[in-house]
């Protein structure tokens, strides 16, 4: 894995030091000797973890950390801290403002590596995320993706442990600000993680009768909430383990004895970045929708429909299976706007949405293209199979009025539709082609008098 690691610290060597132990794994390694150029040097190249030290004349570690933090352009960069100091104290200062892990002088190479790339991953994660979250100017759609409610919610957490004395104290470490699970069977934990959110997963790693790095591994492969963090307990000699549940995918680690500060500190964190990412997440999928369906009516747009039509098409002639698609068009729907206004109008579309939706099978793919038009692709659907879908939308439609006035009742409308059917004849046919034979017959279905559905002439 390559990277982009900023080394901070005042002192040369001990640059030098990390500079190489990095490029020996690769990395592209950057360097600051104080913290106003590492500010500097954080803007300018955005760089993928910065090794930060605590200790530095003028602006130390941790307030360098706390502005990069503070900085929504900046604050998703992991930053670990490295210092001589190995108290709690020290530990839970940095994690508050924001560290996402502490290293020890002198550095564990392989602590070092699996930190390192186990925050870079996730990191890649999270650019990968905002940057299908940005606008056209590169700024983020959502103003504050973590919002001030999120910050005094309780936290769900599922601490999985075959033994019930440490379920006791992180109980009592935890019960103030988070609500706390305990599962002493490891089979059964994984059945409460596919069934229930939970914002955090803590695995004893010393379980006596299961094997916690298996555990972590097969909470990982969870098709639900796979992603959800993972914070291990673990004895601090016990490095090759923690390394290997790292590349396993494990968030974060809590050595023993368990000083319950950095507990909470270290929960507060992982919980907090967590619904980070799911604002992300959600925020993406929000944007993809916009994208692809149409705000009225909630049906996919044109553009979804041209990609999925070419792509039928194609499935079509590569393949030999069948497509159809029907073109649909309200009669008078002009009158109704006239009448009775757009408000009515976007009242009567948004019902028609939902007979359409009810009338066709589940694969079938209904869009909104136009004001009152509406194209419906139909795949692996011979012509006589939509023409019964057709008909039966349409008899849907004529049947029962629309009840679209602002109140139940208040006005009711009998409306008709009109529908053009064609589908893929030979090789030579493309989505435009299908749809151009579409629109010939609902003029045909017009100009026979409406409520009808006709089916295209032969290419």
């Amino acid at each position: 894995m390559s990277a982009r690691v900023l080394v901070v610290d005042d002192i040369l060597a001990n640059v030098r030091l990390l500079e190489a132990k990095l490029e020996s794994e690769y990395f592209e390694v950057s360097t600051a000797m104080n913290g106003l150029d590492a500010l500097e040097k954080v803007q300018r190249i955005r760089p993928d973890i910065v090794l930060l030290d605590v200790m530095m004349p003028g602006m130390d570690g941790i307030e360098v950390c706390r502005r990069i933090k503070s900085n929504p352009a900046t604050r998703h960069i992991p930053v670990v801290m490295v210092t001589a100091l190995d108290q709690p104290e020290d530990r839970v200062r940095g994690l508050e403002a924001g560290a996402d892990d502490f290293l020890t002088k002198p550095v564990n190479d392989v602590a070092l590596f699996s930190r390192v790339k186990s925050l870079v991953r996730l990191k890649m994660l999270i650019d990968e995320l905002l940057s299908r979250n940005s606008n056209e100017d590169g700024m983020l759609l959502a103003d504050d993706l973590m919002e001030t409610e999120d910050a005094g919610r309780p936290g769900k957490i599922l601490l999985i442990d075959d033994q019930t004395q440490l379920a006791a104290r992180v109980r009592k470490a935890l019960g103030k600000h988070h609500q706390v699970d305990f599962c002493a069977d490891p089979a059964q934990a994984l059945h409460k993680v596919e069934e229930e959110d939970y914002e955090l997963l803590m695995v004893n790693l010393d379980m006596e009768d299961y094997d916690g790095l298996r555990l972590c591994s097969q909470l990982r492969s969870l098709s639900h909430n796979r992603q959800v963090p993972i914070l291990i307990i673990i004895d601090p000699d016990d490095t090759q383990r923690m390394a290997r549940a790292l590349e396993l995918g494990v968030n974060d680690y809590l050595m023993r004895p368990i000083d319950r500060q950095e507990l909470l500190a270290r929960v507060n964190t992982q919980i907090r970045r967590w619904r980070y990412t799911c604002r992300l997440r959600d925020s993406v999928r929000q944007s993809i929708a916009l994208a692809v369906t149409d705000p009225l009516t909630g049906l996919y747009n044109r553009r979804y429909m041209t990609t999925h039509g070419e792509a039928l098409v194609d499935e079509a002639a590569n393949r030999g299976k069948a497509l159809s698609l029907l073109l649909l068009d309200l009669d008078y729907f002009k009158k109704v706007n006239d009448t009775h206004g757009h408000d009515v109008g976007d009242r009567v579309l948004k019902e028609l949405a939902q007979r359409m939706k009810r009338q066709v099978r589940r694969l079938d793919i209904v869009c909104r293209v136009g004001g009152e038009e509406f194209v419906i692709l139909l795949p692996n659907a011979e012509i006589s199979v939509a023409w019964r879908i057709a008909e039966r939308l349409r008899e849907a439609i004529a049947s029962t009025p629309f009840d679209v006035g602002e109140k139940p009742g208040e006005l009711q409308l009998n409306l008709t539709t009109s529908i053009g059917l064609a589908g893929y004849e030979k090789v030579t046919d493309s989505l435009d082609s299908i749809l151009k034979r579409a629109d010939e017959a609902l003029y045909k279905a017009k100009e026979g008098g409406r409520n009808k559905v006709m089916v295209a002439d032969a290419a």
